[in-house]
């Protein structure tokens, strides 16, 4: 199987087409970058930035390029040597405007007799054979007066429309007649218009996760499969991709069958060795991707998590746990009991708010008996409660089936008396030949997703460079050896999944953690700062407070120097801060928010970049000398460690983006373009580990053309001597060595690595960075870090 040796994701949108990715294919070859890693390229909704919420299957997106800016790309791609590695969105189609979704607006208009009722996963006789549509501002005697009927003849709507605002939706064949009467006209439709609130419990289509804008697709049955991958086959049939990532398959019915199926259909579709797919897969702590998907492996947020701990000091956990506590008593909050405890409860209540649809349609599909013998409201207690205790993202019956017990073992201690009614359900929830069971497994990874990713990570605030999609923020750090293990793991099994720093989806770019990762060094003098920073402004909650500052200080950028970029920053930072908190919803939230709490959190924000910004940049600059070690260190594990590592756009240089949409902001490949020009020429010095981000270039470049040029066919681990050696982690890829520092701050006080040497074979390498030589054997830190913070050595 043929496969990349590197990627680099490129966010192709309309402010950033096919077109122009292919004038930055050149870039990308001196970079160093093996294959160019693009996002959803599909027709999706228009406007839509990410291009998840596809709305037409059968072709490449106008917007973003068309199929001719795909094949330009593909030409200006394969002119300087790199593959292609397409997202593509299996999962589920956008909706938000349905007439932009030919198959949904049928399905609007013609209801179970569409031609594509089939599609979407939809419960007809729960809806009384109407689709559910919740976009009233209210319910729906409320807006009536706010429905009107438009009996213009369209082509796609030959019966007129029917309009509400901004939304407009077909009539059904034949029943234009009832116009003159807008409520019988609305009975008389095949989908039926729904307050907006009503999608946490009485929707009746799957969707993602909570998102009812984004439709599920049925793609286990064989004509829908084929009927979405079409466009997709014919990439790479014609020699314009030669690998795919697969969004979040764990929203299907059989990840492990789907995978199947598109192996077949790749091997089919083309001549040649096509077959590199990835799948975007959490894996909780300690679990093992399935070893029968065929896929290359992960997206790589288990290597994040990973690099991220081995530079996290241990020695500050104790100490960020007691100033957590102590903002707890000050804000009147109660003591968090652990991890796992905070994670129950918000994926509960994930299970009885925004997962309620699903769950009663679980409910529903079980065995007459078991509804006969308990209420539904029995029921959906006691599934909420397993859903709430699954330990994974979901099992893959029969395997995993020691997951459903671990859940159902601790549902039954936590809710005591539910147990004979979770016993009860035990049978129906592992038989996977009941539909529920199958929607059990497809259910407890939004409720997992929600409850921790885009909750629980936003309550759990004593270091948010842990807080990250795929970590575990429970495991506070890595010891040395661990990581080493978890290399030659992935080496060993896994060698050629994908790994990342940042991507699309991370809560706070790689260099964002890399500087608040600092304040584990420090914890003493991060609660100063935070109490004298809350000092000057405080939501109140003190938790929340920690969240927030650590945010500002983290992603405190170098253009925050001038009046422009500081007001560019604040408007950033407005943005983080509405979107962590109504996530957190622990005082506002999405759906109703707290007014007064809401104003104090901006004041925060007006603050730190307005009257008290030259005490939040002297702070930064204390930090981020550490915290620009960290990022050179991560980039280099990263690059030179086990797995394909992609490089997220723009993460050459320094990334301190938040969460998105802040991590999809523009990139300026011309000044990246001139500035790796610049450390190229000849006789070039080695850059300074400053703000403008050159000595991550270099590292990155010069160890994406090592990684390009020398096969890195072993993983073993390096040893250090001396007083310091905790301080740094080594490894040898088979006459390519990496040697990063970890823990700059406490490497500071100590004096340094004085008489610390990494031992190496006795041969003589050269330091790609720098050019400068070194004999090999032990050689110390002192001087082969002595003008940055990382190697990389070659015989």
């Amino acid at each position: 199987m043929r496969h990349p040796l590197s990627t680099y994701r490129l966010q192709i949108r309309e402010a950033f087409t096919l077109d122009q990715a292919a004038e930055v294919t050149d870039y990308l070859r001196d970079l160093g970058v093996s294959w160019a890693y693009l996002s959803p390229i599909l027709e999706a909704t228009p406007g839509s930035d990410h291009g998840y919420d596809v709305v037409d299957v059968t072709r490449v997106d106008p917007a973003r390029g068309g199929a001719v800016g795909l094949d330009r790309f593909a030409a200006a791609a394969r002119a300087e040597g790199l593959g292609i590695l397409i997202d593509i969105v299996p999962n589920h189609m956008g909706v938000s405007e349905p007439r932009t979704n030919a198959w949904w607006w049928d399905v609007l208009r013609q209801g179970r007799a569409s031609a594509h009722a089939t599609a979407f996963d939809i419960d007809w006789e729960f809806g009384g054979g109407k689709v559910r549509v919740p976009v009233l501002g209210d319910h729906l005697d409320a807006v009536i007066e706010d429905i009107s009927y438009d009996p213009k003849p369209a082509a796609d709507a030959p019966d007129g429309l029917i309009r509400y605002f901004d939304h407009v939706f077909p009539v059904a064949p034949g029943t234009g007649s009832a116009g003159d009467d807008i409520r019988a006209l609305l009975d008389a439709q095949n989908f039926e218009l729904r307050f907006w609130q009503d999608e946490a419990a009485d929707l009746n289509y799957r969707r993602f996760f909570a998102v009812t804008t984004l439709a599920g697709v049925r793609v286990e049955l064989p004509e829908v499969f084929e009927a979405t991958h079409a466009e997709i086959l014919r990439w790479v049939r014609e020699g314009l991709a030669d690998g795919l990532r697969v969004d979040h398959p764990d929203g299907l019915v059989d990840p492990g069958g789907y995978l199947d199926r598109l192996a077949v259909a790749l091997t089919e579709a083309s001549d040649s060795e096509v077959g590199y797919v990835l799948g975007e897969k959490i894996l909780e702590h300690g679990e093992a991707l399935p070893s029968w998907w065929k896929t290359a492996g992960t997206t790589g947020y288990d290597a994040l998590a990973e690099i991220d701990r081995v530079l996290t000091d241990p020695a500050g956990e104790a100490a960020l746990d007691a100033l957590d506590a102590r903002l707890r008593v000050d804000s009147d909050l109660p003591a968090l009991t652990g991890w796992h405890d905070l994670i129950h409860d918000t994926k509960r209540k994930i299970a009885d708010s925004i997962q309620v649809s699903e769950i009663r349609r679980i409910v529903r599909g079980l065995p007459a008996a078991l509804r006969e013998e308990f209420e539904a409201e029995v029921l959906q207690d006691a599934l909420a409660e397993i859903l709430a205790c699954f330990p994974v993202y979901r099992s893959y019956l029969p395997a995993g089936r020691a997951h459903l017990d671990a859940a159902v073992g601790e549902a039954e201690g936590r809710r005591p008396e539910l147990a004979d009614v979770i016993e009860r359900l035990v049978p129906a929830l592992a038989d996977t030949e009941l539909e529920i069971a199958w929607r059990f497994q497809q259910t407890t990874g939004p409720v997992m997703a929600k409850g921790v990713e885009d909750t629980a990570f936003y309550r759990y605030t004593r270091l948010g460079s842990l807080t990250e999609v795929g970590g575990d923020p429970g495991q506070f750090s890595l010891d040395i050896a661990g990581f080493h293990t978890a290399q030659a793991q992935r080496h060993a099994s896994w060698p050629t999944a994908m790994t990342t720093l940042s991507t699309h989806d991370t809560k706070r770019g790689e260099d964002t953690r890399a500087r608040i990762a600092v304040l584990a060094e420090i914890p003493e003098r991060w609660a100063e700062v935070l109490e004298e920073f809350r000092g000057v402004a405080s939501t109140g909650h003190g938790p929340f407070d920690s969240l927030l500052w650590q945010a500002i200080i983290g992603a405190w950028p170098a253009s925050a120097s001038t009046p422009e970029g500081l007001k560019v920053y604040r408007e950033r930072l407005h943005a983080y801060a509405e979107k962590a908190a109504r996530e957190a919803s622990e005082v506002t939230g999405w759906w109703e928010q707290d007014e007064a709490f809401e104003e104090r959190m901006h004041a925060v924000v007006d603050a730190a970049t307005g009257p008290a910004a030259e005490r939040v940049r002297a702070f930064v600059d204390e930090i981020s000398a550490a915290g620009w070690s960290n990022g050179l260190s991560a980039k280099l594990l990263q690059i030179l460690g086990a797995g394909v590592p992609d490089v997220y756009q723009g993460s050459e240089l320094w990334e301190q983006s938040l969460v998105d949409p802040d991590n999809r902001r523009a990139v300026d490949f011309a000044e990246r373009r001139r500035l790796l020009a610049e450390i190229d020429a000849p006789g070039a010095p080695t850059p300074a580990v400053d703000a403008t981000g050159a000595a991550k270039l270099l590292v990155t470049s010069r160890a994406l053309r090592v990684r390009r040029d020398h096969p890195l066919d072993v993983y073993r681990a390096l040893e250090a001597a001396g007083a310091a050696s905790d301080h740094v982690v080594a490894f040898d890829r088979g006459g390519v060595f990496a040697v990063a520092t970890r823990l700059p701050w406490g490497l500071a006080e100590r004096g340094g690595w004085g008489d610390t040497v990494v031992l190496l074979p006795d041969t003589p390498v050269i330091d790609v960075l720098t050019g400068r030589s070194f004999a090999g054997g032990p050689t110390p830190l002192a001087d082969l870090l002595a003008f940055l913070p990382v190697a990389l050595l070659i015989y």
